[in-house]
């Protein structure tokens, strides 16, 4: 595991969850200050604006025609609204209807566009300047033409009511955000305190604590604590399955092997040449069934442990047939009949299980049956396959065909018997869902494996 990895997997829920909150509400801050500031500085601007305005309407009213002249009389009043302003300087300038300035700044810039009115910006001398632009023609017979006023300001004192307006907005904004983060933060504790408990309950339990969780909590840790259940109900049964197997399984093999170690020592005392090969049969065949029971042990555990871990896939049942007998016989050199249909028979499986039941079933048969021993796969009229093992025995006993899938269910360990063969076929039928077949047919008994055929 990277540490990149392994970072992310120990860092919390909660403080997961924090960090997004944090980085959330920087965005909303850094977003306010932006959107405080234009509104701010757009806020400043208006009110100056009108103070300008409002000058130049004062002077722009007193302009008239005296004498065939353009003339002007600046109100005071017109720069006392102005004056407001103290660290600001005022500017401003009258153009004549022949174009040339009759008071104020000669050299005052005026708007780039051309219009009655205007509000725009400039710098001049220096300093950046606010201004406003507005005309009145006069129509008499002396003097006809436009009279332009000019008033203009420099912005220290708008910027600064700007800065000033867009601070406290901030201040308000970033307070309100702090505290929004410490409420949410209060009510992410409160709303992960059921996953608190159930890490409580399940670090109190001691190791071999298998039972349900039994935790209150919302609709959502609910779903995970079910889950958790599910999973440790599973692995319950596993692990009461594995332990009851371990000590069946310890109890049958010290039967034979005690049995051998018996038969061996009686061997090395005897003299008789009859009787010592009387038991050199019997030490061999229960070597036989020693190893038979050796190989069904390994089989069996083998199926268990692909139970839930072996993948499943589409197989052709009669590939499955041909390879088992292929082994059974190779193994024991036993002839069987194999019967396949022309086309293929597809079923969702785990072929290696799979496999192993059928060897058991042919082994049974070989072992304990009539000849012929035939391998049989068919289709069944209502979609479902079969694979099945027939011989011309008389069968499964009544006593033992009720506790077909028990392991051990033939009573004891005889020489040539394990007792796990049919178990191993019913754990596989039931990790696939497939139906557990027995019966007589043609003076004959068959046994055998139903299952849902599928399309690959």
């Amino acid at each position: 595991m990277t540490a990149a990895a392994s970072a992310e997997r120990s860092q919390s829920i909660a403080s997961r969850l924090a960090l997004a909150m944090v980085l959330i509400l920087v965005a909303v801050v850094i977003a306010s200050i932006v959107a405080a500031t234009r509104f701010g500085q757009a806020a400043s601007n208006e009110t100056f604006d009108r103070l300008l305005r409002g000058a130049a309407l004062q002077i722009v009213e007193r302009i008239s025609a005296i004498e065939g002249q353009a003339q002007v009389d600046l109100p005071v009043s017109a720069f006392e609204l102005l004056s407001l302003a103290r660290s600001d300087r005022i500017f401003y300038r009258v153009i004549g209807p022949d174009g040339r300035t009759m008071t104020g700044y000669d050299d005052l810039p005026l708007p780039r566009a051309a219009g009655t009115e205007a509000i725009y910006d400039a710098r001049y001398k220096g300093a950046d300047i606010r201004a406003v632009k507005l005309t009145r023609r006069l129509a008499e017979r002396a003097v006809s033409g436009e009279v332009e006023v000019v008033v203009a300001q420099t912005t220290r004192e708008r910027v600064a009511l700007g800065r000033s307006i867009a601070t406290r907005a901030v201040i308000i904004v970033a307070a309100a955000g702090v505290l929004l983060l410490l409420l949410a933060l209060a009510v992410l504790r409160v709303a992960l305190r059921p996953l608190a408990r159930v890490e409580h309950a399940m670090l109190r339990r001691e190791a071999n604590d298998l039972s349900p969780i039994d935790v209150p909590a919302p609709a959502e840790v609910a779903v995970l604590v079910d889950a958790i259940n599910r999973f440790m109900g599973r692995l319950e049964q596993r692990i009461e399955a594995m332990q009851n197997f371990v000590a069946d399984a310890a109890h049958q093999i010290r039967t034979p092997i005690t049995a051998l170690r018996a038969q061996a020592q009686l061997a090395l005392d005897e003299k008789d040449p009859v009787r010592l090969e009387r038991l050199h049969r019997r030490i061999n065949a229960r070597s036989i069934g020693l190893g038979r029971l050796a190989d069904q042990l390994l089989s069996h555990a083998l199926v268990a442990h692909r139970a839930d871990a072996a993948p499943r896939e589409a197989v052709d049942l009669r590939r499955v047939a041909i390879e088992a007998e292929r082994e059974v016989r190779a193994v024991g050199g036993m002839s069987i009949a194999v019967e396949l249909p022309e086309g293929e028979v597809w079923v969702n499986c785990d072929p290696v299980s799979l496999r192993e039941a059928v060897k058991n079933l042919l082994n049974n048969a070989v072992r304990y049956g009539t000849p012929p021993v035939r391998l049989c796969v068919e289709h069944h009229a209502d979609g479902r396959a079969a694979i099945t093992v027939h011989d011309c025995g008389d069968g499964i006993p009544d006593n033992l065909a009720a506790r077909i899938g028990e392991r051990f269910a033939t009573g004891g360990i005889g020489p040539e018997s394990a007792g796990l063969g049919l178990s191993i076929v019913a754990s596989v039928a039931r990790m696939h869902g497939a139906g557990l077949m027995r019966g007589r047919n043609d003076g004959g008994f068959f046994i055998g494996l139903e299952m849902p055929e599928e399309q690959p």
